[in-house]
């Protein structure tokens, strides 16, 4: 059985309440989730000896994720990134004849929904009737440039067999570009030191081509004799040029919720998480901007202390033919589902 419990953490400047939810389960997991931007602070999993491995990097305290300290170099630990993951090319979308110019801080493109995505936002806690935690942002009609108000749901839910899922459930008043993502920095190793001792495992034979701003041209690429290929584990530490970083896009192979999409482990912990999504394509990050700033228990971060799944459609497919339709309409609704599963290895 699966206990949530909710403890106020002051207000935002905005001067919106903010709340630390905790989701506890059979087996010793604790989860801890603030509504502001629908944050993943924490993902507990409970040890043998009784102490905890924290497998995802952030802070100890939600005003910190909004520190000047911390947006300086932003890097978007554990949040919800919306309208629009990764990058727009020339921040700009055509929906139906009508050119929409959005709102960016960096040149020739749009990034995670723009200045202030929905990573930046308070959400609000709505009642359900199962054990769930189900958090809702109401998105005005042309906020950071993009058109219609998008009314967007999130829902958290922690099972005895530890997986942890969310569900995005999304309508809009007017035809609008939607592709909504979680952008949750795991670390097996309690968050401690780097990950060159992981092994990563994404199930896709292709990956897709960027430009020099990282945005997607179009072009799939076979993963073959790169240094993309993670069809069988590959140690973040072994591959080519490691200190390059990773930042690449790769659609999956057998895109189902029934089907494992990702898979990570370390030397040194006895845990496999494994990623299952509705979504074609996860992104993979391996934290190579990543700021230098102290996190969770005092725990150092820099480079390379974290990497990040993120389940999507395709980065910049509002501009790209033959890429996923990322157009949501009036009467319709935007879904996906992703589901964290952590086992023994």
């Amino acid at each position: 059985m699966v206990e949530i419990s909710e403890q106020q953490h002051g207000k935002h400047p905005n001067g919106k309440d903010i709340f630390v939810y905790s989701l506890k389960n059979d087996a010793g997991t604790i989860v801890q989730i603030t509504n502001y931007g629908a944050i993943i602070m924490a993902i507990k999993i409970k040890k043998s000896d009784n102490t905890y491995n924290d497998i995802v990097l952030g802070f100890d305290e939600p005003a910190r994720y909004w520190s000047e300290e911390y947006l300086t170099n932003y890097p978007y630990f554990g949040a919800v990134i919306g309208r629009y993951g990764n990058r727009i090319d020339k921040a700009s979308i055509t929906i139906d004849g009508t050119d929409y110019n959005l709102n960016s801080s960096s040149p020739g493109f749009q990034l995670h929904g723009g200045v202030e995505g929905f990573d930046k936002k308070v959400w609000e806690r709505i009642p359900s009737l199962a054990n769930d935690l189900v958090l809702q942002y109401i998105s005005p009609d042309g906020e950071e440039g993009f058109p219609g108000e998008l009314t967007t749901q999130i829902l958290f839910r922690l099972n005895d067999n530890n997986e942890l899922s969310y569900e995005l459930k999304a309508t809009t008043t007017k035809p609008t570009a939607v592709n909504i993502t979680h952008h949750s920095y795991f670390n097996l190793n309690n968050g401690e030191g780097d990950i060159q001792d992981h092994h990563l495992k994404i199930n896709a034979s292709h990956y897709l081509e960027q430009d020099a701003n990282y945005c997607t041209t179009g072009k799939v690429l076979s993963v073959a004799n790169t240094r993309n290929d993670f069809r069988d584990f590959n140690q973040t530490g072994n591959i080519e040029n490691p200190e390059n970083g990773i930042d690449i896009s790769f659609p999956l192979d057998n895109p189902s919720l029934e089907n494992v999409a990702a898979e990570a482990y370390s030397d040194d912990q006895d845990i496999k998480l494994q990623v299952f999504t509705t979504e074609p394509l996860v992104h993979l990050y391996n934290a190579v901007g990543a700021p230098v700033i102290t996190g969770k228990n005092g725990t150092q971060y820099q480079p390379f202390s974290g990497f990040c799944y993120e389940t999507q459609k395709h980065p910049n497919a509002i501009r790209v033919e033959g890429f996923p339709d990322t157009i949501l309409r009036p009467g319709e609704q935007y879904y996906t589902k992703t589901v964290y599963r952590i086992t023994r290895k």
